[in-house]
């Protein structure tokens, strides 16, 4: 289990494979239509944890 940087708080970075509980789940955002641009950021304070990008997403469906 991952602790965020800010608040120190436990999350669960997977939340389509977790069994934690919704207030721990990492929240995920995801924008775009061709190339996919994801944010991550914590449940408790809302801080930014991370960015991510994916080419491709709607030839593919992923991320969803």
């Amino acid at each position: 289990m991952a602790n965020c940087p800010y608040c120190k708080k436990p999350v669960h970075i997977d939340a389509a494979r977790s069994e934690a509980p919704e207030s721990r789940r990492v929240k995920k955002e995801v924008f775009g239509w061709l190339k996919k641009e994801i944010m991550y950021s914590c449940p408790h304070c809302d801080a930014v944890l991370g960015f991510g990008s994916y080419f491709g997403g709607f030839l593919t469906g992923r991320p969803k």
